[in-house]
């Protein structure tokens, strides 16, 4: 039987909604390898945005649990110095390279990778909602100002209106368990496929480490000023100055007294050590595929 033209697209929209086919992703990339390299025994996952965002979008499909956390230069530092932030970053399920400096870091110690391996939260996150927007996932953004939330969420609502979003500030006692239990009853209440921490680093992991076994959210995924930047209060880095790998110095130069310390001992600190590394006797870098698997709970 030959259907007409409006009769095979109501045709095919019920066979979408049936059986849940998936909607495919816009991806005008090459298609790299996802893989996993250990850098002095830390688990650093290569994958490229529009593959993160398949994994991600299976994970909330298939019901299953994740945490998509991140490493770039202050991240790895803070994993030398606090044991319970480097069992976090091992635990999580996806740990993205987040930035040049880990990027350059692999390449001295003589891994050759693709600048696309770089999946920077400032790009996952607006990514994430722009190629979700026209299915049925929630989000949920937990972090900064109480009026900044508001201009976030007012602005996507604005953008993306089908897409269901709520929020809540990060302002609060992060010590206070009926504070933290309120939060987290909102969350639930809400039951967002996609929950999105902006604290700063460390509080974000240690927020999220002490309470990921009572959301019943399916991906976490700690993103720092990235509330900020959907609010429109932090500007983006312009895009020029990402490609070469001079963001760090942009945000030096907006923020120089709370950035100071971050970048310039930091930054040095993770190159002394890459090259201590490099020049030991020991193996200190060790590469492996291995298949990203959504856990059944955290």
């Amino acid at each position: 039987m030959i259907l007409g033209k409006k009769a095979k697209q109501e045709a095919e929209k019920k066979l979408r909604i049936d059986s849940r086919m998936p909607i495919p992703l816009q991806d005008t990339t090459e298609r790299l390898p996802t893989f996993t390299a250990y850098l002095l025994s830390r688990r650093i996952t290569f994958i490229t945005i529009p593959e993160l965002i398949k994994v991600i979008r299976r994970t909330c499909l298939e019901g299953k649990k994740m945490i998509v956390a991140s490493y770039n230069i202050n991240s790895f530092n803070l994993s030398m110095h606090l044991p319970w932030f480097y069992d976090f970053l091992q635990s999580a399920e996806i740990a993205r390279c987040d930035g040049f400096g880990i990027l350059k870091a692999f390449q001295y110690m003589g891994l050759s990778l693709s600048q696309k391996y770089r999946a920077s939260g400032t790009v996952l996150v607006p990514s994430l909602l722009e190629q979700l927007k026209s299915e049925d996932f929630s989000f949920f953004l937990l972090g900064s100002k109480p009026q900044y939330i508001e201009k976030a969420l007012t602005r996507i609502r604005e953008q993306y209106p089908t897409l269901r979003v709520e929020g809540h500030h990060g302002y609060f006692d992060k010590e206070d368990y009926y504070q933290n239990e309120a939060v987290v009853q909102y969350i639930n209440r809400v039951k967002p496929n996609i929950l999105i921490v902006g604290m700063g680093m460390p509080t974000q992991e240690r927020w999220i480490q002490r309470h990921r076994h009572l959301l019943d959210v399916n991906v976490i995924l700690p993103s720092g000023a990235v509330i900020d930047r959907l609010a429109g209060i932090v500007p983006d880095c312009p895009k020029v100055i990402s490609d070469i790998g001079c963001e760090w110095l942009y945000r030096l130069c907006r923020e120089p007294r709370r950035l100071a310390a971050r970048y310039l001992i930091g930054n040095f600190a993770f190159g002394l050590q890459v090259a201590l590394a490099k020049h030991s006797h020991t193996s200190s870098l060790h590469v492996e595929q291995k298949e990203i698997i959504g856990s059944q709970s955290f």
